[in-house]
């Protein structure tokens, strides 16, 4: 019997490399005979770096960067073989995880970084970028990464640095910084339009820049921020795309991922021509995934939580989707699991969640203790599957 397992990484627990080899341990602790091929996953949040570059091959680029709080860190993008694309994943340089629970404020924090990390891999001749927007710190609409190329681009170091930050909303120099800034980044609008580089955004997010379901309203509270910062910080949105409107004759801010990672997704489509593409079916085309089922039996996958969410172009859900089409059974493990009739009528042909009810929380989330129970409930399944055939 030939396996295909693939997870995505299990937050706060374990990766999706840890959570593959929980799962392969357990077909061989059913079927020792059996055949596993192991895919690191991710849907482009957390991993996605290590995904694509295990996909595309290639290597890994370390950069001196500027953290949400412009601290320097050191950051990796991917580098493909022929030098051409750049895998970047945003979380490496603007990411949740890089701010103590303390410092978390998106009013304040920058997606600088992620400028820096784009700048690095054009230099190096990288003309296509595929951007993994997940797991930011930051609700900055792109503020941060465009005013990176602002600085790229002169020899002033007298620029709006922090001002747009720290500024009032109502105030005239906000407006003034926004402006300075974009008509700084028309040679980024203009990069584009002869079509020499391309930007292909991976994320499942649907999200317009503002309003009631926009990046601050929907995203903000996870990272830090109170009512009232959610409300200037959609408003500040609102600024921002409205002078990017009257100064570039076009607006993305209402198109479908704008609000991705903090508003990113906005600044990379309205000035780079960034196109959202679904993370998992991006990732699936570099390991030319249908090929790779062709001879499967079974296909495994998962992720921490699975829910109507899964279903909203989650890893599983895109993984399910090609194994379905191709007549393939997809196993389901998750740590917790709800909403079990819709995601068996989408297609899934197991679920099965990992913890027993009884286990508390913080137990759950151990990764010896989570690599285990993800084990044993492989083992358990793949038997019974097993002794059904």
């Amino acid at each position: 019997m030939k396996y295909i397992v693939i997870f995505d990484s299990w937050k706060g627990c374990m990766g999706s490399q840890d959570a593959n080899f929980a799962a392969m341990q357990g077909i061989y602790d059913a079927d020792p005979s059996a055949e596993v091929v192991c895919l690191l996953g991710s849907d482009g949040g957390e991993g996605m770096l290590d995904a694509f570059v295990n996909a595309m091959g290639g290597s890994k680029v370390a950069v001196r960067v500027h953290d949400p709080l412009m601290r320097l860190i050191d950051a990796e993008y991917g580098l493909s073989t022929d030098g051409e694309t750049a895998i970047i994943e945003v979380a490496r340089a603007c990411g949740l995880h890089l701010l103590r629970p303390a410092e978390r404020n998106p009013l304040l924090a920058s997606s600088y970084g992620v400028g820096e990390l784009v700048l690095d891999a054009f230099n190096r001749g990288c003309r296509h970028f595929i951007i993994g927007l997940g797991g930011s710190g930051t609700s900055d609409a792109g503020i941060g990464m465009l005013e990176a190329f602002m600085h790229s681009n002169t020899t002033s170091r007298r620029l709006v640095k922090g001002d747009w930050r720290t500024a009032s909303i109502d105030s005239p120099s906000l407006q003034a910084a926004f402006e300075q800034i974009i008509v700084n980044n028309l040679s980024s609008v203009r990069l584009i339009s002869d079509n020499t580089i391309d930007f292909l955004l991976a994320t499942d997010v649907k999200n317009p820049l503002y309003g009631p379901n926009g990046a601050a309203c929907v995203f903000a509270p996870q990272k830090g921020a109170t009512d009232e910062m959610v409300e200037a910080i959609d408003r500040r949105a609102r600024v921002f795309s409205s002078c990017a409107q009257r100064l570039l004759a076009c607006d993305k801010s209402l198109d479908a991922g704008a609000g991705a990672a903090g508003g990113l997704g906005y600044a990379f489509m309205q000035f780079l021509g960034a196109m959202c593409c679904s993370g998992i079916d991006l990732l699936l085309d570099q390991y030319h995934f249908e090929t790779i089922l062709a001879s499967a039996d079974y296909v495994l996958t998962g992720e921490g939580s699975s829910d109507l969410q899964t279903l909203m172009g989650k890893l599983p859900y895109g993984v399910m989707r090609r194994a379905s089409a191709m007549h393939i059974p997809t196993l389901l493990f998750a740590g917790r699991l709800s909403h079990e009739a819709e995601l068996r009528n989408a297609g899934f042909d197991c679920l099965s969640c990992i913890n027993p009810s009884s286990l508390p929380l913080c137990e759950a989330m151990r990764k010896d203790v989570a690599m285990k129970n993800l084990r044993e409930t492989v083992r358990e399944t793949i038997g019974t599957l097993a002794s059904q055939r």
